[in-house]
Protein backbone atom coordinates (compact mmCIF):
# COMPACT_ATOMS: atom_id res chain seq x y z
CA UNK A 1 0.00 0.00 0.00
CA UNK A 2 2.45 2.33 1.03
CA UNK A 3 4.55 1.88 -2.07
CA UNK A 4 1.63 1.97 -4.23
CA UNK A 5 0.83 5.56 -2.17
CA UNK A 6 4.35 6.74 -2.95
CA UNK A 7 3.89 6.46 -6.73
CA UNK A 8 0.41 7.74 -6.84
CA UNK A 9 2.41 10.90 -5.14
CA UNK A 10 4.89 10.65 -7.97
CA UNK A 11 2.44 10.74 -10.30
CA UNK A 12 0.84 13.58 -8.83
CA UNK A 13 4.00 15.47 -8.19
CA UNK A 14 4.71 15.07 -11.99
CA UNK A 15 1.59 16.26 -13.27
CA UNK A 16 1.33 19.41 -10.44
CA UNK A 17 4.77 20.82 -11.18
CA UNK A 18 4.33 20.38 -15.12
CA UNK A 19 4.99 24.07 -16.30
CA UNK A 20 1.50 24.40 -17.55
CA UNK A 21 -0.35 23.02 -14.08
CA UNK A 22 2.16 25.13 -11.96
CA UNK A 23 0.85 28.69 -14.44
CA UNK A 24 -2.61 27.81 -13.32
CA UNK A 25 -1.97 26.86 -9.49
CA UNK A 26 0.24 30.78 -9.47
CA UNK A 27 -2.49 32.11 -11.31
CA UNK A 28 -5.44 30.56 -8.84
CA UNK A 29 -3.41 31.11 -5.62
CA UNK A 30 -3.10 34.91 -6.98
CA UNK A 31 -6.45 35.54 -7.67
CA UNK A 32 -7.37 34.23 -4.92
CA UNK A 33 -5.92 36.07 -2.78
CA UNK A 34 -6.66 39.15 -4.54
CA UNK A 35 -10.28 38.10 -4.05
CA UNK A 36 -9.75 37.07 -0.44
CA UNK A 37 -7.98 40.59 0.12
CA UNK A 38 -10.55 42.76 -1.56
CA UNK A 39 -14.01 42.78 0.71
CA UNK A 40 -17.24 41.49 -1.13
CA UNK A 41 -15.78 39.42 -3.67
CA UNK A 42 -15.87 36.48 -2.01
CA UNK A 43 -14.27 32.86 -4.05
CA UNK A 44 -17.75 31.45 -4.19
CA UNK A 45 -18.93 34.27 -7.48
CA UNK A 46 -15.21 34.02 -8.62
CA UNK A 47 -15.16 30.43 -9.01
CA UNK A 48 -18.71 31.35 -10.57
CA UNK A 49 -17.46 33.19 -12.57
CA UNK A 50 -14.97 31.62 -14.02
CA UNK A 51 -16.48 28.13 -14.33
CA UNK A 52 -17.19 28.79 -17.93
CA UNK A 53 -13.51 29.61 -18.76
CA UNK A 54 -12.82 26.39 -16.99
CA UNK A 55 -15.10 24.35 -20.42
CA UNK A 56 -11.81 25.50 -22.29
CA UNK A 57 -9.46 24.16 -20.11
CA UNK A 58 -7.88 20.73 -20.06
CA UNK A 59 -10.05 19.51 -16.71
CA UNK A 60 -6.84 19.11 -14.28
CA UNK A 61 -5.54 22.52 -15.03
CA UNK A 62 -9.28 23.94 -14.11
CA UNK A 63 -9.48 22.39 -11.30
CA UNK A 64 -5.99 22.92 -9.50
CA UNK A 65 -7.05 26.38 -10.87
CA UNK A 66 -10.14 26.44 -9.19
CA UNK A 67 -9.02 25.05 -5.83
CA UNK A 68 -5.96 27.46 -5.21
CA UNK A 69 -8.61 30.05 -5.82
CA UNK A 70 -10.35 28.46 -2.67
CA UNK A 71 -7.82 28.12 -0.46
CA UNK A 72 -5.65 31.50 -1.46
CA UNK A 73 -8.93 33.42 -0.37
CA UNK A 74 -8.25 31.68 2.87
CA UNK A 75 -4.66 33.42 2.87
CA UNK A 76 -5.84 36.71 1.37
CA UNK A 77 -8.98 37.32 3.90
CA UNK A 78 -6.58 38.04 6.77
CA UNK A 79 -4.81 40.86 5.21
CA UNK A 80 -7.75 42.96 5.41
CA UNK A 81 -9.13 41.38 8.55
CA UNK A 82 -5.80 42.52 10.40
CA UNK A 83 -5.03 45.77 8.45
CA UNK A 84 -8.40 47.73 8.14
CA UNK A 85 -10.71 44.92 10.24
CA UNK A 86 -13.00 44.25 7.25
CA UNK A 87 -12.99 40.62 6.81
CA UNK A 88 -11.80 39.97 3.13
CA UNK A 89 -13.25 36.18 3.46
CA UNK A 90 -15.73 35.44 5.13
CA UNK A 91 -13.69 32.87 7.52
CA UNK A 92 -11.58 36.11 8.03
CA UNK A 93 -14.18 37.29 10.45
CA UNK A 94 -13.20 36.09 13.54
CA UNK A 95 -9.62 37.48 12.54
CA UNK A 96 -10.48 41.23 12.96
CA UNK A 97 -11.45 40.34 16.74
CA UNK A 98 -7.12 40.37 17.56
CA UNK A 99 -5.60 40.93 14.29
CA UNK A 100 -6.94 44.67 14.11
CA UNK A 101 -6.00 45.58 17.59
CA UNK A 102 -2.62 44.39 16.99
CA UNK A 103 -2.44 46.32 13.98
CA UNK A 104 -3.07 49.25 16.09
CA UNK A 105 -0.68 48.88 18.56
CA UNK A 106 2.19 49.19 15.56
CA UNK A 107 2.07 44.56 15.42
CA UNK A 108 0.28 44.45 11.85
CA UNK A 109 3.96 43.06 10.73
CA UNK A 110 3.73 39.84 13.29
CA UNK A 111 -0.11 39.44 12.93
CA UNK A 112 0.13 38.59 9.11
CA UNK A 113 3.26 36.96 9.30
CA UNK A 114 1.86 34.46 12.13
CA UNK A 115 -1.45 34.28 10.29
CA UNK A 116 0.84 33.13 6.67
CA UNK A 117 3.04 30.14 8.97
CA UNK A 118 -0.41 29.26 10.66
CA UNK A 119 -2.34 28.87 7.04
CA UNK A 120 0.73 27.27 5.48
CA UNK A 121 0.85 25.12 8.78
CA UNK A 122 -2.28 23.90 8.83
CA UNK A 123 -2.88 23.63 5.24
CA UNK A 124 -0.04 21.58 4.74
CA UNK A 125 -1.24 19.26 7.14
CA UNK A 126 -4.76 18.52 6.27
CA UNK A 127 -3.40 18.21 2.44
CA UNK A 128 -1.34 14.96 4.04
CA UNK A 129 -4.64 13.81 5.57
CA UNK A 130 -6.55 13.92 2.00
CA UNK A 131 -3.73 11.86 1.22
CA UNK A 132 -3.89 9.42 4.03
CA UNK A 133 -7.95 9.54 4.37
CA UNK A 134 -8.87 9.94 0.58
CA UNK A 135 -7.61 6.09 -0.80
CA UNK A 136 -9.91 4.12 2.07
CA UNK A 137 -12.36 6.25 2.24
CA UNK A 138 -13.01 5.36 -1.53
CA UNK A 139 -12.68 1.88 -1.32
CA UNK A 140 -15.19 2.41 1.06
CA UNK A 141 -17.32 4.51 -1.13
CA UNK A 142 -16.86 2.00 -4.21
CA UNK A 143 -19.17 -0.79 -1.80
CA UNK A 144 -22.20 2.02 -1.86
CA UNK A 145 -25.38 1.43 -3.56
CA UNK A 146 -28.20 4.31 -4.24
CA UNK A 147 -29.53 3.38 -0.67
CA UNK A 148 -26.18 4.60 0.47
CA UNK A 149 -25.89 7.63 -1.38
CA UNK A 150 -28.78 8.64 -0.93
CA UNK A 151 -28.78 8.06 2.95
CA UNK A 152 -25.35 10.00 2.91
CA UNK A 153 -26.91 12.76 0.97
CA UNK A 154 -29.77 13.01 2.93
CA UNK A 155 -27.67 13.58 6.61
CA UNK A 156 -25.25 15.87 4.27
CA UNK A 157 -28.57 18.37 4.01
CA UNK A 158 -29.43 18.43 7.66
CA UNK A 159 -26.05 18.51 9.16
CA UNK A 160 -25.97 21.69 6.48
CA UNK A 161 -29.03 23.36 8.13
CA UNK A 162 -27.73 22.69 11.39
CA UNK A 163 -24.32 24.35 10.80
CA UNK A 164 -26.07 27.43 9.03
CA UNK A 165 -26.46 30.95 10.01
CA UNK A 166 -29.60 32.11 11.62
CA UNK A 167 -33.27 30.81 11.98
CA UNK A 168 -33.19 26.83 11.73
CA UNK A 169 -36.77 27.34 9.61
CA UNK A 170 -35.24 29.40 7.32
CA UNK A 171 -32.07 27.11 6.81
CA UNK A 172 -34.72 24.15 6.36
CA UNK A 173 -36.83 26.25 3.75
CA UNK A 174 -33.92 26.87 1.76
CA UNK A 175 -32.35 23.29 1.38
CA UNK A 176 -36.22 22.62 0.37
CA UNK A 177 -36.36 25.37 -2.22
CA UNK A 178 -32.96 24.13 -3.89
CA UNK A 179 -34.28 20.82 -4.20
CA UNK A 180 -36.93 21.94 -6.07
CA UNK A 181 -34.92 24.11 -8.35
CA UNK A 182 -32.75 20.93 -8.95
CA UNK A 183 -35.14 18.56 -10.22
CA UNK A 184 -36.45 21.16 -12.68
CA UNK A 185 -36.15 19.89 -16.10
CA UNK A 186 -36.73 16.66 -18.05
CA UNK A 187 -37.46 13.29 -15.41
CA UNK A 188 -34.80 10.93 -15.62
CA UNK A 189 -37.15 7.91 -15.44
CA UNK A 190 -39.88 8.57 -17.85
CA UNK A 191 -38.50 12.17 -19.86
CA UNK A 192 -41.41 14.00 -19.38
CA UNK A 193 -40.79 17.92 -18.81
CA UNK A 194 -41.63 18.90 -15.13
CA UNK A 195 -41.74 22.54 -13.30
CA UNK A 196 -40.51 23.91 -16.88
CA UNK A 197 -43.63 26.02 -17.62
CA UNK A 198 -43.63 25.54 -21.26
CA UNK A 199 -40.06 27.17 -21.25
CA UNK A 200 -37.79 25.27 -23.91
CA UNK A 201 -34.60 26.24 -22.68
CA UNK A 202 -35.89 24.82 -18.82
CA UNK A 203 -36.11 21.37 -20.47
CA UNK A 204 -32.25 20.57 -19.17
CA UNK A 205 -32.53 22.20 -16.02
CA UNK A 206 -31.48 25.48 -14.53
CA UNK A 207 -27.71 26.12 -15.57
CA UNK A 208 -25.58 25.78 -12.14
CA UNK A 209 -23.63 28.75 -13.15
CA UNK A 210 -26.28 31.61 -13.57
CA UNK A 211 -27.89 30.38 -10.39
CA UNK A 212 -24.65 30.44 -7.97
CA UNK A 213 -23.50 33.93 -9.99
CA UNK A 214 -26.70 35.27 -9.31
CA UNK A 215 -26.99 34.49 -6.05
CA UNK A 216 -23.55 35.02 -4.85
CA UNK A 217 -22.52 37.67 -6.91
CA UNK A 218 -25.10 39.76 -7.33
CA UNK A 219 -25.86 39.75 -3.57
CA UNK A 220 -22.97 40.12 -2.27
CA UNK A 221 -22.34 43.79 -4.45
CA UNK A 222 -25.59 44.90 -3.14
CA UNK A 223 -24.86 43.96 0.35
CA UNK A 224 -21.29 45.63 -0.20
CA UNK A 225 -22.36 49.01 -2.22
CA UNK A 226 -24.57 49.88 0.89
CA UNK A 227 -21.15 50.50 3.13
CA UNK A 228 -19.75 53.73 2.63
CA UNK A 229 -16.03 53.31 1.92
CA UNK A 230 -14.96 55.83 3.69
CA UNK A 231 -13.84 55.59 7.21
CA UNK A 232 -11.41 52.71 7.20
CA UNK A 233 -8.12 53.34 8.82
CA UNK A 234 -5.88 51.36 7.11
CA UNK A 235 -2.59 50.82 9.60
CA UNK A 236 0.43 50.71 6.95
CA UNK A 237 1.90 54.23 6.87
CA UNK A 238 5.19 52.80 8.59
CA UNK A 239 7.06 49.90 7.25
CA UNK A 240 5.62 46.83 7.88
CA UNK A 241 8.08 44.70 10.57
CA UNK A 242 7.22 41.01 9.43
CA UNK A 243 9.41 39.16 11.50
CA UNK A 244 7.63 37.53 14.78
CA UNK A 245 9.53 38.43 17.93
CA UNK A 246 10.44 35.03 19.81
CA UNK A 247 7.71 35.40 22.25
CA UNK A 248 5.26 36.02 19.26
CA UNK A 249 6.20 32.26 17.78
CA UNK A 250 6.16 30.37 21.47
CA UNK A 251 2.64 31.93 22.01
CA UNK A 252 1.70 30.98 18.86
CA UNK A 253 2.79 27.10 18.58
CA UNK A 254 0.34 25.21 20.54
CA UNK A 255 -3.13 27.39 18.76
CA UNK A 256 -1.57 26.07 15.23
CA UNK A 257 -1.17 22.44 16.48
CA UNK A 258 -4.51 22.61 17.85
CA UNK A 259 -6.39 24.57 15.18
CA UNK A 260 -4.92 22.49 12.45
CA UNK A 261 -6.39 19.30 14.16
CA UNK A 262 -9.62 20.96 15.08
CA UNK A 263 -9.53 22.83 11.22
CA UNK A 264 -9.09 19.70 10.27
CA UNK A 265 -12.08 17.74 11.64
CA UNK A 266 -14.40 19.98 10.91
CA UNK A 267 -13.81 21.27 7.18
CA UNK A 268 -15.30 16.73 6.59
CA UNK A 269 -18.46 18.46 8.20
CA UNK A 270 -21.17 19.10 5.53
CA UNK A 271 -21.82 22.95 5.71
CA UNK A 272 -19.14 23.47 7.55
CA UNK A 273 -15.89 24.75 6.38
CA UNK A 274 -13.72 27.74 7.08
CA UNK A 275 -16.14 29.98 9.22
CA UNK A 276 -16.74 27.25 11.56
CA UNK A 277 -13.56 25.68 11.71
CA UNK A 278 -12.13 29.68 13.17
CA UNK A 279 -14.30 30.68 15.26
CA UNK A 280 -14.55 26.87 17.35
CA UNK A 281 -10.94 27.43 17.34
CA UNK A 282 -11.06 31.23 18.80
CA UNK A 283 -13.64 30.01 21.54
CA UNK A 284 -10.93 26.90 22.23
CA UNK A 285 -7.70 28.94 22.05
CA UNK A 286 -9.90 31.56 24.79
CA UNK A 287 -10.85 28.83 26.95
CA UNK A 288 -7.68 27.46 27.65
CA UNK A 289 -6.03 31.15 27.57
CA UNK A 290 -3.99 31.50 31.44
CA UNK A 291 -4.90 35.53 29.73
CA UNK A 292 -8.18 34.90 28.40
CA UNK A 293 -9.14 38.53 29.32
CA UNK A 294 -6.52 39.64 26.22
CA UNK A 295 -8.70 37.96 23.49
CA UNK A 296 -10.44 40.75 21.69
CA UNK A 297 -7.14 43.51 22.65
CA UNK A 298 -4.84 41.70 20.43
CA UNK A 299 -3.81 38.23 21.61
CA UNK A 300 -1.85 36.88 19.14
CA UNK A 301 -3.49 33.13 19.50
CA UNK A 302 -6.54 34.77 18.62
CA UNK A 303 -4.73 35.14 14.73
CA UNK A 304 -2.98 31.89 14.99
CA UNK A 305 -5.75 29.71 15.82
CA UNK A 306 -8.76 30.56 13.65
CA UNK A 307 -5.91 31.66 10.59
CA UNK A 308 -4.96 28.07 10.78
CA UNK A 309 -8.01 26.10 11.09
CA UNK A 310 -9.65 28.01 8.28
CA UNK A 311 -6.93 26.70 6.05
CA UNK A 312 -7.09 23.27 7.52
CA UNK A 313 -10.93 23.18 6.82
CA UNK A 314 -10.39 24.81 3.44
CA UNK A 315 -8.18 21.40 2.47
CA UNK A 316 -9.61 18.57 4.20
CA UNK A 317 -13.25 19.86 2.47
CA UNK A 318 -11.80 18.56 -0.37
CA UNK A 319 -11.97 14.59 1.00
CA UNK A 320 -15.83 14.26 0.30
CA UNK A 321 -15.87 15.96 -3.09
CA UNK A 322 -12.56 13.62 -3.80
CA UNK A 323 -14.07 10.67 -2.95
CA UNK A 324 -17.84 10.22 -2.49
CA UNK A 325 -18.73 13.31 -5.04
CA UNK A 326 -20.51 14.72 -2.51
CA UNK A 327 -20.07 18.96 -1.79
CA UNK A 328 -19.34 19.71 1.79
CA UNK A 329 -19.93 23.48 1.35
CA UNK A 330 -20.83 25.83 -1.69
CA UNK A 331 -17.20 26.22 -3.33
CA UNK A 332 -17.26 22.26 -3.31
CA UNK A 333 -20.38 21.99 -4.93
CA UNK A 334 -19.31 24.04 -7.57
CA UNK A 335 -16.16 22.32 -7.94
CA UNK A 336 -18.11 19.33 -9.02
CA UNK A 337 -19.99 21.93 -11.03
CA UNK A 338 -16.60 22.26 -13.01
CA UNK A 339 -15.94 18.10 -12.79
CA UNK A 340 -19.62 18.24 -14.67
CA UNK A 341 -19.06 20.72 -17.24
CA UNK A 342 -15.74 18.64 -18.40
CA UNK A 343 -17.82 15.04 -18.20
CA UNK A 344 -16.66 14.03 -15.51
CA UNK A 345 -18.57 12.09 -12.64
CA UNK A 346 -17.59 12.80 -9.49
CA UNK A 347 -16.95 10.30 -6.95
CA UNK A 348 -14.66 7.17 -5.73
CA UNK A 349 -13.94 5.95 -9.79
CA UNK A 350 -12.19 9.44 -10.27
CA UNK A 351 -9.14 7.97 -8.47
CA UNK A 352 -9.11 4.72 -10.57
CA UNK A 353 -10.10 6.04 -13.76
CA UNK A 354 -8.33 9.76 -13.72
CA UNK A 355 -5.70 8.99 -11.25
CA UNK A 356 -3.90 11.65 -12.92
CA UNK A 357 -6.61 14.79 -12.11
CA UNK A 358 -7.26 13.22 -8.59
CA UNK A 359 -3.21 13.13 -7.60
CA UNK A 360 -1.97 16.01 -9.40
CA UNK A 361 -4.79 18.40 -7.85
CA UNK A 362 -3.66 17.21 -4.41
CA UNK A 363 -0.04 17.69 -4.88
CA UNK A 364 -0.76 20.95 -6.24
CA UNK A 365 -2.01 21.96 -2.58
CA UNK A 366 0.62 21.52 -1.10
CA UNK A 367 2.61 23.46 -3.93
CA UNK A 368 -0.17 26.07 -4.08
CA UNK A 369 0.57 26.69 -0.28
CA UNK A 370 4.17 27.17 -0.55
CA UNK A 371 3.55 30.09 -3.70
CA UNK A 372 1.20 31.43 -0.90
CA UNK A 373 3.69 31.92 1.70
CA UNK A 374 6.40 32.90 0.05
CA UNK A 375 4.64 35.12 -2.21
CA UNK A 376 2.05 36.66 0.06
CA UNK A 377 4.16 38.77 2.94
CA UNK A 378 5.98 40.55 -0.18
CA UNK A 379 3.37 41.77 -1.53
CA UNK A 380 1.33 42.69 1.22
CA UNK A 381 2.03 46.49 -0.22
CA UNK A 382 0.34 45.77 -3.33
CA UNK A 383 -2.67 44.16 -1.40
CA UNK A 384 -2.70 47.88 0.98
CA UNK A 385 -2.64 49.58 -2.16
CA UNK A 386 -5.45 47.67 -3.91
CA UNK A 387 -8.06 48.79 -1.21
CA UNK A 388 -7.53 52.14 -1.45
CA UNK A 389 -9.65 51.87 -4.90
CA UNK A 390 -13.70 52.68 -3.77
CA UNK A 391 -15.86 49.62 -4.15
CA UNK A 392 -18.17 51.85 -6.28
CA UNK A 393 -15.34 51.76 -9.28
CA UNK A 394 -15.14 47.53 -8.87
CA UNK A 395 -18.69 46.49 -8.68
CA UNK A 396 -19.52 47.35 -12.11
CA UNK A 397 -17.03 45.79 -13.57
CA UNK A 398 -17.42 42.54 -11.30
CA UNK A 399 -21.25 42.43 -13.03
CA UNK A 400 -20.09 43.08 -16.39
CA UNK A 401 -17.74 40.40 -15.89
CA UNK A 402 -20.13 37.95 -14.53
CA UNK A 403 -23.01 38.73 -17.35
CA UNK A 404 -19.96 37.74 -20.28
CA UNK A 405 -18.88 34.69 -18.30
CA UNK A 406 -22.54 33.34 -17.94
CA UNK A 407 -23.59 34.20 -21.93
CA UNK A 408 -20.60 32.87 -22.70
CA UNK A 409 -21.03 29.37 -21.49
CA UNK A 410 -24.44 28.79 -24.14
CA UNK A 411 -24.47 32.01 -25.62
CA UNK A 412 -28.74 31.95 -25.10
CA UNK A 413 -30.00 35.33 -24.01
CA UNK A 414 -32.07 33.35 -21.43
CA UNK A 415 -29.25 32.20 -19.00
CA UNK A 416 -29.25 36.49 -18.74
CA UNK A 417 -32.74 36.53 -17.48
CA UNK A 418 -31.82 33.45 -14.97
CA UNK A 419 -28.83 35.61 -13.59
CA UNK A 420 -30.92 38.30 -13.00
CA UNK A 421 -33.81 36.41 -11.49
CA UNK A 422 -31.48 34.91 -9.20
CA UNK A 423 -29.53 38.40 -8.56
CA UNK A 424 -32.64 39.47 -6.98
CA UNK A 425 -33.59 36.77 -4.98
CA UNK A 426 -29.31 36.93 -3.45
CA UNK A 427 -30.32 40.44 -2.77
CA UNK A 428 -33.53 39.19 -1.09
CA UNK A 429 -32.24 36.28 0.61
CA UNK A 430 -29.40 38.73 2.17
CA UNK A 431 -31.93 41.23 3.10
CA UNK A 432 -34.36 38.39 5.30
CA UNK A 433 -31.05 36.99 6.39
CA UNK A 434 -31.35 33.89 4.93
CA UNK A 435 -28.55 31.49 4.40
CA UNK A 436 -27.72 30.63 0.63
CA UNK A 437 -25.34 27.92 1.30
CA UNK A 438 -27.89 25.38 2.07
CA UNK A 439 -30.05 26.22 -0.99
CA UNK A 440 -26.71 25.64 -3.09
CA UNK A 441 -26.13 22.35 -1.96
CA UNK A 442 -29.74 21.52 -2.34
CA UNK A 443 -29.61 22.33 -6.25
CA UNK A 444 -26.52 20.26 -6.78
CA UNK A 445 -27.95 17.28 -4.28
CA UNK A 446 -31.49 17.67 -5.79
CA UNK A 447 -30.91 15.57 -8.97
CA UNK A 448 -28.56 13.29 -7.35
CA UNK A 449 -30.80 12.12 -4.46
CA UNK A 450 -33.66 12.00 -6.68
CA UNK A 451 -31.91 9.05 -9.33
CA UNK A 452 -30.35 7.22 -6.34
CA UNK A 453 -33.88 7.57 -4.61
CA UNK A 454 -35.49 6.11 -7.15
CA UNK A 455 -32.93 3.62 -7.81
CA UNK A 456 -32.76 2.37 -4.62
CA UNK A 457 -36.57 1.53 -4.67
CA UNK A 458 -36.78 0.23 -7.95
CA UNK A 459 -33.96 -2.38 -7.11
CA UNK A 460 -35.92 -3.21 -3.43
CA UNK A 461 -39.36 -3.37 -5.39
CA UNK A 462 -41.01 -0.53 -3.64
CA UNK A 463 -39.39 -1.61 -0.15
CA UNK A 464 -38.50 1.44 1.71
CA UNK A 465 -36.99 -0.34 4.38
CA UNK A 466 -33.96 -0.58 2.30
CA UNK A 467 -32.43 2.32 4.01
CA UNK A 468 -32.73 0.82 7.26
CA UNK A 469 -31.85 -2.59 6.53
CA UNK A 470 -28.35 -1.83 4.68
CA UNK A 471 -25.53 -1.32 7.06
CA UNK A 472 -23.99 2.04 5.67
CA UNK A 473 -27.39 3.40 4.58
CA UNK A 474 -28.92 2.96 8.59
CA UNK A 475 -26.08 4.52 9.87
CA UNK A 476 -26.39 7.70 7.75
CA UNK A 477 -30.20 7.35 8.40
CA UNK A 478 -30.12 7.00 12.29
CA UNK A 479 -27.32 9.83 12.09
CA UNK A 480 -29.57 12.00 10.41
CA UNK A 481 -32.62 11.00 13.23
CA UNK A 482 -30.40 11.78 15.97
CA UNK A 483 -29.33 14.99 14.47
CA UNK A 484 -33.10 16.38 14.41
CA UNK A 485 -33.51 15.25 17.61
CA UNK A 486 -30.41 16.82 19.26
CA UNK A 487 -31.78 20.12 16.97
CA UNK A 488 -35.32 19.86 18.60
CA UNK A 489 -34.15 20.19 22.01
CA UNK A 490 -34.90 23.55 23.38
CA UNK A 491 -31.16 24.00 25.40
CA UNK A 492 -29.39 23.16 22.28
CA UNK A 493 -31.42 25.08 20.23
CA UNK A 494 -30.30 28.10 22.76
CA UNK A 495 -26.87 27.06 22.57
CA UNK A 496 -26.69 27.60 18.65
CA UNK A 497 -28.46 30.96 18.62
CA UNK A 498 -25.82 32.08 21.38
CA UNK A 499 -22.96 30.83 19.48
CA UNK A 500 -24.38 32.25 16.22
CA UNK A 501 -24.74 35.84 17.49
CA UNK A 502 -21.27 35.80 18.99
CA UNK A 503 -20.19 35.03 15.79
CA UNK A 504 -22.08 37.82 13.93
Amino acid sequence: MDMSLLSNLWLGFQVAVSPINLMYCLIGVLLGTLIGVLPGIGPTATIAMLLPITFTLNPTSSLIMLAGIYYGAQYGGSTTAILVNIPGEISSVVTTLDGYQMARRGRAGPALAISAIGSFVGGCFATLLVVVAAPPLAEVALKFGPAEYFSLMTFGLIAATILAHGSVVKAIAMVLLGLLFGIVGTDVNSGVLRFTFSVPQLSDGIGLVPIFMGMYGMGEIIKNMEHKDEGREVFTKEKLNLMPTLPDLKASFWPIIRATGLGSALGLLPGGGGLIASFASYMIEKKVSKHPEEFGKGAIAGVAGPETANNAAAQTSFIPMLTLGIPSNIVMALMIGAMMIQGIAPGPQVMTSKPDLFWGLIVSMWVGNLMLVVLNLPLVGMWVKLLQIPYRYMAPAIIVFMAIGTFSLTNDPFDMIVLAAFGFFGILCVKLEMEMAPLALGVVLGPLMEENLRRAMLLSRGDATVFFTRPISSGFMIASIVLLIILALPFIRKKRQEVFVEDD
